[in-house]
């Protein structure tokens, strides 16, 4: 039977509700956020924003104007948010939130008459209404307020730019649209959610640089050929992400052959393991807080590679090679700040060979993620985090990259704490 002919089978049972959403994270756990939804065409997709904000732990309320209404139906609101839908002001306030104030206010869609109201002050819709007081609470440091603009090209101008602006310098954060047929697009859900986990992240690593990098890097044989291992990034993805929703710019460096992240993360992709190296070390010289080592490096590579293809059909084809430099030694030499994290991969030893030859790393990395190929379960593994204080296990690799912010958070936090007493 074709794969695309339903063969009349029953759905797998779940325990999930009807209105339940399977959970991504608990990054947003107990955050309140209004998702404030204006009269675009976009609006249509305003009920997924909201599922995908309950999946990281929000909970919403969505506002949303008559024009919006145009465009999504209040029960789909309804039932995206887990109730009702504010779409006009009683003698509860509503706007105001007096008594179950929003750690966020998200305006998407936002259009160019809501910006523009925003920035003038007008509050002639429920939306505009809310938005007045949500600047208040801004100012106060009480909440923050997002906005994703969403417009046909022709709207961007001066007017647009001027209101933006405006409102940026008063502390509002316009989220990068997605830039597609002319238009200023509704970016990404997921690109929507973790721009308010890191507008509402308090951990130290925000606006630090850290560098991590991720998968193969693959060593030529032919202008065809290549050596390359099976490692394919997911836990230097994960650390990325992580470190990402917490608000530091993180940029992933990954080898080519990589597994690719859906999360909207800023990556360079290096095509070999000179460019692998020659891309780490101009990173290290900048300003970096820290580099997570995580890429699985190629130790050898041919003594000479062949310009264009050798010839197959060989009955032998003997490669001498070479050992490559440690990339990690050189960036660690080239920027002496950097706090760097490095990762050790064994298999045939014993937990404790791997922790004595991890150990080996500290001095040069203050913390080694240390694995063996025994603990992999598909895309799974086990890893023992080995630092000069003694060795954590950590079961998993969302766990592994939890473990590694919060360890960059505490480098951080005392390094703050040290210029804090040299001033």
């Amino acid at each position: 039977m074709s794969p695309f002919d339903w063969d009349f089978s029953a759905p797998t049972p779940s325990p999930m509700g009807d209105h339940d959403v399977p959970r991504a994270s608990d990054r947003l756990e107990g955050r309140r956020v209004a998702l404030l939804v204006t009269g675009g065409i976009a609006a249509m997709k305003t009920p997924e924003i909201a599922r995908s904000l309950r999946r990281h732990g929000a909970q919403v309320v969505a506002f949303a104007s008559e024009d919006a209404l145009r465009y999504v139906g209040r029960e789909a609101l309804e039932w995206a948010t887990l109730g009702p839908v504010v779409t006009g002001l009683s003698w509860a306030a509503e706007h105001l939130s007096d008594g179950a104030p929003f750690d966020a206010y998200l305006v998407a869609p936002a259009t160019h008459s809501t910006i523009a109201k925003m920035a003038h002050g007008i509050g002639d819709t429920v939306v505009t209404s809310a938005l007045i007081s949500a600047l208040g609470r801004m100012e106060q440091g009480r909440t923050q307020v997002l906005v994703a603009p969403t417009m046909h090209g022709t709207m961007h101008n001066a007017q647009l730019l001027d209101n933006a602006r405006r409102l940026a310098a008063q502390g509002v954060r316009f989220i990068t649209p997605r830039d597609a047929y002319g238009k200023h697009n509704l970016p990404d859900t997921e690109v929507l959610c973790i721009a308010l986990g890191r507008a509402l992240s308090r951990s130290p690593l925000k606006g630090k640089r850290i560098m991590v990098t991720a998968g193969p890097t693959p060593v030529p044989i032919d202008g065809v050929r290549r050596i390359v291992n099976r490692f394919r990034g997911r836990l230097g993805a994960r650390v990325a992400e992580e470190l990402t929703w917490r608000g530091a710019e993180a940029e992933l460096i990954l080898g080519d052959g990589a597994w690719r992240p859906r999360a909207p993360i800023p990556l360079t992709v290096t095509r070999s393991f000179d460019d692998y190296r020659d891309t780490v070390l101009a990173r290290a010289r900048g300003k970096l807080f820290a580099g997570v080592f995580s890429a699985g490096v190629a130790d050898y590579r041919p003594k000479k590679a062949v310009v264009g293809k050798i010839a197959s059909g060989q009955s032998s084809l003997v490669l001498e090679l070479e050992p490559t430099e440690k990339v990690i030694d050189l960036a660690c030499a080239a920027n002496p700040e950097m706090h760097c994290i490095a990762f050790k991969y064994l298999e045939g030893v014993s937990e404790e060979e791997l922790v004595r030859v991890a150990s080996k790393r500290l001095g040069r990395a203050g913390l080694v993620v240390a694995t063996r190929g025994e603990d992999t379960r598909g895309v799974e593994q086990r890893a023992l985090l080995v630092t000069a204080q003694g060795v954590e296990p950590v079961e998993d690799k969302r766990a592994i990259a939890e473990r590694i912010a919060a360890y960059l958070e505490a480098v951080a936090r005392q390094r703050g704490n040290l210029e804090a007493a040299a001033e």
